[in-house]
């Protein structure tokens, strides 16, 4: 079973679909895992109410690649809406996903871990 780790910043609704999230992709038969110990794949569910709020999402992006330089890093959130492609040039980011395509996050993941 492959490994996933879930990284949430910022409001209740992050957290909100970040537990959506989980119970899809856990349901499909990932392991979660805390994301200190590493994993197979991150997801992280980002901020940008300040440039604090970016800064720290980058540095989180930055340390899951050294923590696992081999996962696929998946973000999406505010952030991610707001800077696609500055965080799709972080490495170890595998997709980037604004918030209208919120419902492309669990589909994606699964297929490109070979679920579909």
């Amino acid at each position: 079973m492959p490994t996933i780790s879930f990284v949430t910043l910022g409001c209740k609704l992050n957290y909100a679909e970040t537990s959506t999230y989980e119970r899809a992709l856990t349901k499909a038969g990932f392991t979660a895992v805390p994301w200190t110990g590493g994993a197979d794949i991150f997801l992280v569910n980002t901020c940008s109410v300040t440039e604090h709020s970016d800064k720290k999402g980058r540095n989180i992006i930055r340390k899951l690649h050294r923590i696992s330089p081999e996962a696929a890093i998946y973000v999406t959130g505010c952030y991610a809406q707001l800077k696609p492609e500055e965080i799709s040039r972080l490495e170890g980011v595998a997709r980037v996903f604004g918030a209208n395509e919120k419902s492309k996050v669990v589909p994606a993941i699964l297929s490109d871990a070979g679920f579909t």
